[in-house]
């Protein structure tokens, strides 16, 4: 069995992160709208009752980019696992209710279910205005990138639109307020 390797994380008051983290085994569970528009909304729920900046973000069909700031007190492991677990669990009690085919696909050699997979994301610190802008232009123009749409604004599963002051979308995520 293969040992897994910890990530120092590093959590510095005021500083951005960027986050990355994947569907388990890189399915497209995000490919239904719905799906999509249930994380966002829970995504803003979380960043309200959390306290955190949410400065970028996009949810794609097989993981979620986020560039967010804690508020004093807060850490950016305790906001991951509030935005990841509880949305896991609701998806698979969900499923499990619908008796969906995905579900099979969900279970490791143990057969316990996953929506996420594990230890697959992404940290980052972010430290420069320059490396921040960088990683805001790049969670925007992941969507083109994939070929899900022609122009990042076409994505509304995106804080890109917010970006350009357009406020249609699924969910609005003010991303200055905390």
């Amino acid at each position: 069995m293969e040992k897994r390797r910890h990530r120092k994380r590093f959590e510095y008051a005021g500083d951005g992160r960027y986050l990355t983290f994947s569907c388990y085994q890189r399915m497209p569970l995000f490919g239904n709208d719905r799906i999509k528009d249930a994380f966002a909304i829970h995504l803003e729920e979380c960043r309200k009752r959390d306290r955190f900046q949410l400065i970028a973000w996009v949810i794609m069909p097989d993981h979620v980019h986020l560039l967010l700031i804690p508020c004093a007190g807060q850490t950016a492991s305790r906001i991951l696992q509030a935005i990841k677990e509880p949305f896991a669990r609701s998806m698979l009690k969900r499923w499990r209710k619908l008796e969906a085919a995905v579900l099979a696909r969900l279970l490791d050699s143990r057969r316990l279910s996953h929506f996420w997979q594990r230890g697959g994301g992404y940290d980052r610190n972010i430290i420069t205005d320059a490396e921040l802008f960088e990683k805001i232009a790049y969670i925007h123009a992941n969507p083109v990138r994939r070929g899900l749409v022609g122009q990042e604004l076409d994505w509304p599963w995106s804080s890109a639109r917010w970006y350009s002051l357009d406020r249609n979308g699924p969910v609005q995520i003010d991303p200055f307020l905390p």
